[in-house]
């Protein structure tokens, strides 16, 4: 099985690119938890680059990312009372192409406090309605000696949800 992990945040030294990389550890065996660095090489989405043909090479390694993966886990503070803008733009180019359509997604963020991070997550939740994601998760996880074993946690439940999409589709 293949997940895609994607942070947020584009900072060197994020929170929750380390939430991902806790999570790429404990992933379970047979699972391979791939951290995609590609989101900060997007342009900005624009409609008539599309139409023309002129799709950018880091659009194509994005949706192949995509593409080539069994489920989403994803990382992202809040800006703004929203989702980073560098998710969302990203979320932007794959909504007419399909590659996002119905993949089922965990979503997270690491935060100081648990209070923190909920309306970024809602926002991200409201914006992955838009290609149908079944989404998981979406509890912001406290930074500290148990951020590790949550985000294991949440690799787990992405990975049963997987296999019971899997399941269901077979029979």
């Amino acid at each position: 099985m293949k997940i895609l992990a994607l942070c947020g945040s584009l900072q060197r030294k994020s929170a929750n690119l380390s939430l991902l990389h806790a999570a790429a550890i404990a992933a379970p065996e047979g699972v391979d938890v791939t951290i995609f660095d590609g989101l900060r090489d997007l342009p900005f989405f624009n409609p008539d680059m599309e139409a023309a043909g002129d799709v950018p090479p880091a659009v194509f390694a994005w949706r192949n990312a995509l593409s080539g993966c069994d489920a989403v886990l994803i990382a992202s503070p809040e800006y703004g009372h929203s989702l980073a803008g560098v998710l969302k733009n990203a979320i932007d180019w794959v909504i007419g192409s399909g590659e996002l359509e119905r993949k089922v997604v965990a979503i997270t963020c690491a935060v100081p406090a648990t209070d923190r991070g909920r309306l970024g997550l809602q926002a991200l939740r409201q914006t992955l309605g838009a290609v149908s994601a079944r989404v998981v998760g979406g509890e912001p996880l406290k930074r500290g000696p148990t951020l590790d074993a949550e985000a294991a946690q949440l690799v787990r439940t992405l990975v049963e949800e997987v296999r019971r999409d899997v399941t269901e589709n077979v029979t």
